[in-house]
């Protein structure tokens, strides 16, 4: 296949040809990716979405109300086309595509392309990330726990920005969790690493009997608890502050949820987490352990790819495939860890476990 003789053959002959041209395809957006990526963030910065979700409009009406030239305008509504971000309608006109409306739909993944810039930024040299030539990168700088010697004393200053970004998109990863595995029958749930709350706050919404815990950075918890408050759900919710590495979590809930917090930790960290899970949780008590996993079927690249370079740059955690979440719950003292089948698991997959009388 790498022989420029055998492509030009395989592009030419009649039942190769659809193939060949698909990989050419598929090579050549691998080439363009950036571009692609560049593209989405414009039209998420200038909330292109937002104003074609009023109705269709002419090229010269977006590029008034974009500040655009008319010729940048028609450039960005093009490329937009090309990449089902937008579509053509009659008399000239543009209105969203099927990807610009879920977009819009989807306000948690316009968070994260306005935050991938400093993403961009630390992978503008991947061989030097790689082999480790980055003293500090920006996404080490943004969530400052991952480098931090004493993440307690962190301030609400350090954690305020990426703890509005994890609460844009949990309450969609919240309605993951909670459909796959409602909570109907449990008394207490504790939350480890739970951010502002929003998970809690979606469970509370769903199951009235629900007593809500909340364990995380001091300056996060705080913010957690104005939460509550203005959500309604201060009488049966609280937050308590710590450094889950550190401190013990508070004990006696008989269901703990992980969001997206296992991968974040290389394993020496991710073990001694889930064996204090494991002193917290009550007896017969449930471990819920939610997060994106490696060879998740039709999303292979989003933990390989995706995750792995993400938390390299991050300097902190690696995607685990749920053959190892499993070992690693069994060794810290769990029984039965099997995966629950989500709706969108490119999202976030799901694995339960048990905690013996």
């Amino acid at each position: 296949m790498s022989d420029p003789r055998f492509q030009r053959w395989a592009a030419a002959f009649p039942l190769t040809r659809r193939t060949a041209r698909r990989r050419a395809r598929a090579l050549f957006d691998l080439c363009a990716g950036f571009v692609y990526s560049q593209i989405l963030y414009a039209c998420v910065r200038l909330r292109l979405f937002d104003l074609l979700a009023q109705g269709p409009q002419s090229a010269a009406a977006i590029a008034r109300e974009l500040d655009l030239t008319l010729d940048a305008a028609e450039l960005l509504l093009d490329a937009a086309v090309s990449l089902d971000l937008a579509d053509r309608r009659q008399g000239g006109r543009f209105g969203l595509g099927s990807l610009g409306a879920a977009m819009v739909g989807n306000p948690a993944v316009s968070a994260m392309v306005e935050h991938h810039r400093l993403l961009y930024s630390d992978l503008d040299d991947p061989v030097g990330l790689l082999r480790g030539e980055h003293a500090k990168t920006r996404l080490a700088s943004y969530w400052a726990y991952a480098g931090s010697k004493a993440p307690a004393r962190l301030s609400h200053e350090r954690t305020a920005d990426y703890t509005d970004l994890m609460a844009n998109s949990q309450p969609l990863v919240a309605s993951e969790v909670l459909d796959a595995y409602p909570l109907s029958s449990h008394r207490s749930l504790l939350d480890v690493g739970g951010g502002d709350g929003s998970f809690l706050i979606e469970a509370a919404r769903r199951h009235a009997q629900l007593e809500l815990i909340l364990f995380d950075l001091p300056a996060v918890a705080r913010q957690a608890t104005e939460r509550f408050q203005n959500s309604g759900v201060a009488p049966r919710a609280r937050a308590v502050g710590g450094d889950f590495l550190v401190d013990p979590l508070p004990e006696g809930a008989d269901v703990i949820s992980l969001v997206r917090v296992v991968h974040d930790h290389d394993d020496e960290a991710a073990r001694s987490l889930l064996r204090s899970v494991h002193r917290a949780l009550a007896p017969q008590g449930v471990v819920l352990l939610a997060e994106p996993m490696l060879g998740t079927p039709g999303a292979e690249t989003v933990g390989h790819a995706y995750f792995g370079f993400y938390l390299l740059a991050m300097g902190n955690g690696r995607p685990r495939s749920p053959l190892e979440l499993r070992l690693m719950l069994t060794e810290a003292g769990f029984h039965r860890p099997h995966v629950v089948q989500t709706r969108q698991p490119l999202q976030t997959c799901l694995i339960l476990a048990h905690k013996k009388m």
